[in-house]
């Protein structure tokens, strides 16, 4: 076998969204999408990992700048992919500060999803719940977003990942994330969210040889 057919193919992914995605309230500085692509390096796949998340932003202002962002770092001679993941904020104080409602919020999506596909592979992984002290009312208006996230994806034929009915019921995410700042868990709670996606069909469908 030539060493060209030998190496392993590179995948350049960008994780756009807010500070699930940039792993606030970890340690060890990974957060979910650090860990699923150090799992995908490990079983042998080769990875560049553009972590493009910003903490307390709407998706009002992520709609106006991944566009940019992601292009900056996925020029077309790559092999270049997009996993989306947002909604806490809007549903929260920052998005009710912006006068963001859920029309708007599915509006946004619907914009940045369908502009997305259009240029690169696409996944969007749902928001996560939170474990503050008004828990159980945010996580319905969270559940309700992520399930109307869903029929966006459905509708553009986006694979979506509802990691909320998942954490939801997880004794450590929500521990944590009450311990430490009501919304962001620690390292155990982010494995947690990762072991969802590395585990997910369409997560594994990027790396099949």
């Amino acid at each position: 076998m030539s060493k060209l057919q030998s190496e392993p193919k590179e995948i350049r992914i960008c994780f756009v969204g807010e500070s699930f995605i940039n792993g606030i309230g970890d340690p060890d500085f990974l957060g979910w999408t650090g860990r699923v692509c150090a799992n995908a390096h490990q079983r042998g796949y080769e990875i560049t990992y553009y972590n493009l998340g910003v903490r307390a932003e709407t998706s009002r202002f992520l709609k106006q700048r991944w566009r940019k962002e992601v292009s900056y770092r996925l020029a077309s001679e790559y092999d270049g992919r997009v996993v989306f993941s947002f909604g806490v904020n809007d549903s929260g104080w920052t998005g009710k500060q912006q006068g963001i409602d859920l029309t708007e919020s599915l509006d946004n999506t619907h914009t940045i999803l369908s502009e997305a596909k259009q240029l690169y592979p696409v996944l969007m992984v749902g928001p996560p719940p939170c474990g503050d002290e008004n828990q159980e009312q945010r996580n319905q208006q969270i559940a309700h977003q992520s399930q109307q996230f869903a029929l966006v994806c459905r509708e553009l034929d986006i694979p979506y990942l509802d990691v909320f009915s998942t954490l939801v019921n997880s004794s450590i995410w929500l521990a944590e994330a009450k311990a430490n700042d009501g919304a962001h868990p620690r390292e155990a709670g982010y494995a947690e969210f990762a072991s969802i996606v590395q585990n997910w069909d369409a997560w594994l469908s990027w790396f099949t040889t």
